[in-house]
């Protein structure tokens, strides 16, 4: 009879530091999507991980250190692919929709990332000790979102009457409308349909009024 051989927990053979220290971010990535914040412990991202609570500590010394990398990692991945994706168009509708694919690529090779970010900005509200801390994700994406407004104006293509702070804010509620819907409800496949979609209302291409 064949026995059942069990793994041992902790450092894995042969792997390097940052080999581990990525396992246990994309570990910890999952579980905080999944729990939140609260409700995140080592011991939990120690078993996602499969390795030892011990392992945990030893590269990060509380959730919060564990938590702002979790953050900082993500954001790299995602608002980074999208902001160069969108580098090489020249509208707002093209810019738009070269991010949102862009980020969603990214998505797709990183364990609930959009979900991830998505919660992460809930978090960044309920609790001080986050919110005190620059939230990335919201900033940098504001950041690319306006600069594309205040082109896309300067450029004619909205009227010179257009309130730009308000458009911001309405393409942010949208961008991380498809975030949550990415994260948390669509497979891929009806991410890639709403994103499609939702350029052609951008473009006004969806219905004729």
């Amino acid at each position: 009879m064949t026995q059942t051989l069990r793994r041992t927990r902790g450092r894995p053979r042969a792997a390097n530091g940052s080999e581990t220290r990525e396992r246990i971010i994309r570990a910890a990535r999952q579980v905080f999507s999944e729990l939140g914040y609260d409700a995140a412990t080592f011991q939990a991202i120690a078993e996602r991980a499969d390795l030892t609570r011990p392992a945990i500590n030893h590269y990060f010394a509380n959730k919060r250190a564990l938590y702002q990398e979790v953050l900082t990692a993500t954001n790299a991945a995602l608002i980074t692919a999208g902001v160069t994706a969108a580098a090489t168009q020249t509208t707002l509708v093209d810019r738009l929709s070269a991010f949102l694919s862009g980020t969603l690529l990214a998505h797709r090779e990183y364990d609930s990332a959009a979900a991830f970010l998505v919660t992460s900005m809930l978090e960044s509200q309920r609790h001080p000790e986050l919110s005190q801390d620059s939230y990335a994700p919201r900033d940098e994406v504001r950041t690319f979102v306006r600069a594309a407004v205040t082109e896309a104006v300067a450029d004619g293509q909205f009227d010179p009457s257009t309130d730009p702070d308000t458009l911001v804010d309405m393409l942010l509620v949208l961008m991380f409308g498809v975030g949550f819907y990415a994260g948390f409800v669509g497979t891929d496949a009806e991410v890639t349909a709403v994103v499609g979609k939702l350029q052609k209302l951008l473009s006004n291409n969806l219905w004729k009024l």
